[in-house]
């Protein structure tokens, strides 16, 4: 089901966080790998970020004790994964390179907004629209993203908190219900084709894939996909 593409009709904005509004700096498989290191293992970031990916993908969505994805315990067995069944890392030295990596990805200095980030979510509240930010993350993303100046957000929702994830419907249909509007009045905007734009579809909201990478304009292809957080502003503006 795709919603209407009257973009003037919109009473609300949903955006992703990672990969879309910010990004680790350096990337995620260095920092780990600059920790691993740290701790006197040899491994490079490219081969971190591949242990790294074997990691997630070897754990459950839900753990034994009942932790979801991203919470602090399901990130410990993950890093107790890659460090000490991995790379081999001994157990007395895993606290405190858990502990590393916990303050590091706690830290807003890690992260660097996009370019247009803030210009966007001013541009959405200038015109009247209710913002939110609906992401597959931990916790601690509400202070994260204090921290990086940007918003103010009228919600934020956090996988991790909500025991949900993108892309089932059931976590945007949450973000809708606390915001007071319907699917067809909501834009959601991320990254990932499958969490982002098909999660956000399947309930009615339009939806925005964010593609960085894409070689024509937005005006040049359909308008499901832009470039660049300055496009999903410019088409607020138009629609306005």
């Amino acid at each position: 089901m795709h919603a209407p593409t009257d973009l003037s009709r919109l009473r609300a904005l949903l955006l992703d966080f990672g990969g879309t509004l910010a990004a680790e700096v350096p990337s995620r498989g260095a920092i780990y790998a600059e920790a691993a290191r740290g701790a006197g293992l040899d491994v490079s970031d490219h081969a971190m970020a591949a242990r790294m990916g074997a990691a997630h993908d070897a754990l459950p969505l839900e753990l034994a004790d009942g932790s979801f994805r991203y919470t602090r315990p399901w990130f410990e067995a993950f890093i107790e994964h890659v460090f000490v069944e991995q790379l081999g890392l001994g157990r007395g030295r895993l606290e405190g390179v858990k502990e590393e990596l916990f303050a590091r990805f706690a830290d807003a200095a890690t992260f660097r907004l996009f370019p247009g980030a803030r210009e966007l979510v001013d541009a959405a509240r200038a015109r009247g629209l209710r913002t939110a930010i609906v992401s597959n993350w931990s916790e601690p993303l509400p202070q994260l993203v204090e921290g990086l100046g940007l918003g103010p957000f009228d919600l934020i929702l956090a996988s991790a908190s909500e025991r949900l994830e993108k892309p089932e419907a059931a976590l945007f249909e949450r973000a809708l219900a606390r915001l007071g509007v319907e699917p067809s009045e909501a834009l959601h905007v991320g990254d990932s084709r499958r969490n982002d734009v098909l999660g956000a579809e399947a309930l009615g909201i339009y939806a925005l894939l964010l593609d960085r990478g894409a070689e024509s304009s937005a005006r040049e292809r359909p308008l499901r996909v832009v470039r660049s957080l300055n496009e999903v502003r410019e088409l607020l503006i138009s629609a306005d």
